[in-house]
């Protein structure tokens, strides 16, 4: 029996960048860096403080893929998205 039986939406930020770092094994500078660019868009708390969603850590997924696996740069990973929303 759990303990917790918790909904979260997936659009609610709940993942500090830390946290979003490791589940997605990128470094915290990657992710601010994307952030920087635009390919993703945490919440913000705060001027400094990021807050990521499960929609977002599925995004991160898909571009350290597109990073590790494909050689595709920051730059190239923006347009890959933006081409394919």
């Amino acid at each position: 029996m759990p303990l917790f039986d918790i909904q979260i939406s997936p659009d609610e930020p709940v993942y500090v960048i830390s946290v979003a770092s490791r589940l997605v094994d990128l470094p915290v500078w990657t992710l601010r860096q994307l952030d920087k660019v635009g390919v993703v868009r945490p919440k913000r708390i705060g001027k400094k403080s990021r807050l990521y969603s499960l929609k977002d850590i599925k995004r991160l997924e898909y571009i350290h893929y597109l990073m590790e696996d494909k050689h595709v740069n920051i730059h190239g990973i923006k347009i890959i998205l933006e081409k394919e929303e």
